[in-house]
């Protein structure tokens, strides 16, 4: 088996060590014996989805979302037949509110690419913290770090998860995050799949099953770090 992970636009989004979700992504196929490659796709390159299995769309300043997106915006519908097809996409930050309709800021609007129907707006203050999620999609907490002015609403869309601790999508609706079909959006980072190894395999896994059909299951790694690293930060910020 092999997977083929496109990271977007890394000359531009990669301000929160996005390529450590890349690295990770890898090594978790690697180790497992599942070929696995990236290939990075900076401003004006040719994207086809068709060949992409797994699609990172990182972090950047407003200024930067602007720029990709007027990239991304010719390759919408192409993009959006492969998020309707089940194409696995883990969007972070600057890269979750580029799914939505818009990113409404004080410099202006910024068109979204309306994967997903959710919209974002900049507010005042920014919601800076460690954030800790209950999350539906893994048994795990899901942990990270966010920093972000703009706040997501979700248009009934269902959460990435229920904030244990933090602040998530616009601070007072208790959720974080966007899941639609196979596509994560979050505003955690950090990088955000070393802390939480069971969000990597759960991209790895519904990637293999659209690929390849029917049920996967991963052989199991030995997560012992990453498993002490996230239940300290739990029990740090949630139990005492």
């Amino acid at each position: 088996m092999k997977l083929t992970i496109g990271h977007l636009y890394p000359d531009l989004l990669n301000l929160y060590g996005d390529r450590g979700n890349i690295a990770c992504l890898m090594k978790h196929c690697i180790w497992r014996g599942i070929e696995a490659e990236t290939i990075e796709f900076n401003t004006g390159d040719q994207i086809d989805f068709s060949k992409l299995d797994i699609v990172l769309l990182g972090g950047g300043s407003d200024r930067e979302q602007a720029i990709v997106c007027k990239s991304l915006l010719e390759i919408q519908s192409e993009f959006k037949d492969y998020v309707e097809d089940g194409g696995v996409v883990i969007a972070v930050c600057g890269g979750y509110q580029l799914l939505g309709k818009y990113y409404k800021t004080d410099a202006g609007m910024i068109e979204g690419l309306n994967l997903v129907d959710i919209y974002t707006e900049q507010e005042e203050g920014r919601l800076i913290d460690n954030i800790v999620l209950d999350s539906e999609l893994v048994d795990m907490p899901v942990v990270g770090f966010e920093n972000h002015g703009g706040r997501t609403y979700l248009n009934g869309n269902k959460p990435f998860g229920k904030v244990l601790y933090g602040a998530g999508n616009d601070g007072k609706s208790g959720y974080e995050g966007v899941v639609y079909k196979n596509v994560i959006g979050t505003y955690l980072h950090g990088p955000l799949l070393p802390k939480n190894p069971q969000v990597s395999d759960y991209l790895i896994r519904k990637a293999l099953e659209r690929k390849y059909g029917g049920e996967v299951i991963l052989t199991p790694l030995d997560d012992s770090q990453e498993k002490e690293a996230n239940d300290y930060i739990y029990h740090r910020f949630v139990k005492e």
